[in-house]
């Protein structure tokens, strides 16, 4: 019974408050998804192809599944020193699959010198979003004293469509300056209309800005650069309309491994967040600039109505790869003396 009384409250807020639910997935591990973070990352790597896959499982006590997974591959064009890429990009939400699938193509372009190096990012692409009516409860299925009835109908109205695309764009910036890495992106600039109604729903503009500072705290200067250990602050502010959330905390990076401890807060009376990170690069190559990472993260959240008794928390995986093209050379580089936003991370 209490399953079936959680199941509708949560698809009575998604249809009846569609500004309260209708905001993008976030990642806790952001810097594993360089592209649903910002399209001025795309391209900015040390080698020339990259491959990224990330999975976010939300709430995993929670009826219903909240699951997100993006995949990106970008390519660095020397010429420029900024790149193409595609992103892919997907959420399943409730047991009714309130999905939304979205594929962009990016293209980003930089300027500088070996002192700082500026990124241009502009995305554009397509979203489809859809949901299962037929998988919805409501409340005259419900028993007062039984609870859900199996098999029964409801006689409510159901909303004309269950199915839309709309076109979708976004753009964004990213200065590294030393040991000094500050970005901000705007994704939905076009502000789509997303209702499975006649009424017009458009979803809000996402914010988000992003700050790293890189702090070597190695007591030999003159050891190579990936023999270097670093402590790397970092805060990262999302907003969606009345949503809102910060995202704040540090990374210790030693030579092939990254820890991460984070704060998010939920803005708005969400549930807060506490992350832990941990990040492996396998070197396949390192002289070709091949390698391989691997990143786990889990958030335990703390609040009123969330917290980890009642969701188990939430979990990410993520996998990327890079390598450098045997039709590259390292002459053909631009900005080769200055720090690139990849080293922050």
């Amino acid at each position: 019974m209490k399953g079936y009384l959680k199941l509708v409250l949560f698809f009575a807020l998604a249809f009846s408050a569609p500004g309260l639910m209708a905001q993008d997935h976030m990642y806790s591990q952001f810097f594993n998804s360089p592209l649903y973070l910002n399209p001025a990352l795309n391209g900015q790597f040390e080698g020339d192809l990259r491959v990224n896959l990330i999975y976010r499982n939300q709430y995993t006590s929670v009826p219903g599944s909240l699951s997100y997974l993006s995949a990106s591959v970008d390519l660095s064009v020397p010429q420029f020193g900024g790149g193409i890429g595609l992103l892919f990009s997907r959420s399943s939400e409730g047991t009714a699959y309130l999905n939304k699938n979205n594929i962009s193509g990016i293209y980003s372009y930089s300027v500088g010198s070996d002192a700082y190096v500026l990124s241009f990012g502009l995305q554009a692409g397509v979203t489809n979003r859809s949901v299962d009516f037929g998988k919805l409860v409501f409340g005259d299925q419900i028993d007062p004293r039984l609870g859900y009835i199996p098999g029964s109908t409801s006689g409510a109205d159901l909303p004309q469509f269950n199915n839309k695309f709309y076109f979708d764009a976004g753009f964004g910036l990213n200065l590294t300056a030393g040991n000094f890495n500050i970005g901000g992106a705007a994704m939905h600039v076009n502000q789509p209309n997303e209702s499975f109604t006649g009424t017009t729903y458009k979803l809000p503009v996402r914010a988000t800005a992003h700050a790293s500072y890189r702090l070597n705290i190695s007591r030999d200067d003159n050891l190579y650069e990936e023999e270097k250990s670093y402590v790397i602050p970092s805060v990262v502010m999302y907003k969606q309309g009345p949503a809102q959330s910060i995202s704040a905390g540090m990374q210790y990076k030693r030579r092939s491994i990254n820890a991460g401890l984070w704060y998010r807060s939920g803005g708005q009376g969400g549930p807060s967040s506490v992350v832990l990170s941990l990040i492996f690069d396998l070197f396949i190559n390192r002289e070709g600039g091949e390698k391989v990472r691997l990143g786990v993260s889990h958030d335990v959240p703390s609040g009123r109505g969330l917290n980890y008794s009642n969701t188990s928390g939430t979990s990410e995986g993520s996998i990327g790869y890079e390598t450098t093209l045997p039709s590259r050379s390292n002459a053909e580089k631009k900005f080769r003396g200055a720090t690139r936003c990849y080293d922050f991370y």
